[in-house]
């Protein structure tokens, strides 16, 4: 069961980096870069991952990886009823839309994002993922959470992301139930500076949270006057795509 594991822990930081040489991934994982070569070596002759034929051999996944995850995106018709919705928010706000889904019990992996027409615009890059206080759909998804899951996710230590990343379990409970009366979540600066959201969680059948879409802009397009326009229409759309769920 270990070495299942550490190959995944593995897998997940190539694909959160790629392409990505063993030293980083040693360094990123904590682990020895003797433990590293082998299980890459191992990933590799599985065919989950490949290198990038580079001097010095960093490493990438196939397109055996991205499909296998393209499927689980695909489970529930989440990322494709979602599209057209998340067109519309964009071309309403002029900001990138982004689509996250739960990643076990206390992350989120960023599935689809739909660009800003605008020069200047926030990048989140697909596959990557976040623990649930560090974006907005993932204070979106906390907060729709029974108060024993939602103690079970703050118990873990919160990583500092940037200088204002919110650790504090109280003061992110406080959050929450700002999020309960509201309807919608607010991240500026969390998970990278200079980059604010404001997102809602999409429920799925059982009413469980099963994902979050955000507006993401640069922090310089951040108005606080604005935010419970941008929060209704997030909700609307994150409501949206519930229901057609």
């Amino acid at each position: 069961m270990q070495g299942i594991e550490r190959g995944l822990r593995v897998l997940e930081a190539v694909a959160e980096a790629q392409p990505v040489g063993v030293g980083e991934l040693s360094r990123t994982l904590q682990l020895p870069k003797s433990t590293v070569q082998r299980t890459l070596q191992a990933l590799a002759s599985a065919g989950w991952i490949r290198s990038d034929g580079s001097e010095y051999t960093r490493w990438k996944l196939t397109s055996r990886a991205l499909a296998v995850g393209r499927r689980g995106w695909d489970k529930g018709d989440l990322r494709t009823v979602a599209l057209e919705p998340m067109r519309e928010l964009r071309d309403l706000t002029n900001e990138t839309i982004t689509l996250q889904v739960r990643d076990g019990a206390e992350r989120v992996v960023q599935i689809e994002r739909m660009d800003s027409h605008q020069a200047v615009r926030t990048f989140i890059k697909v596959g990557a993922t976040y623990q649930l206080p560090h974006t907005s759909g993932g204070l979106a998804i906390l907060a729709q959470l029974p108060d024993d899951e939602v103690d079970r996710v703050l118990s873990s230590p919160i990583e500092q992301l940037t200088p204002q990343t919110d650790t504090d379990p109280e003061s992110i409970r406080k959050k929450i139930d700002e999020i309960r009366r509201v309807g919608y979540a607010v991240s500026i600066n969390q998970n990278r500076m200079g980059v604010c959201a404001v997102g809602a969680a999409v429920r799925g059948e059982d009413g469980c949270p099963v994902g979050g879409i955000g507006i993401s802009m640069p922090e310089t397009r951040f108005d606080e006057q604005r935010v419970s326009w941008w929060g209704k229409q997030v909700s609307d759309t994150a409501a949206n795509v519930s229901s057609l769920l």
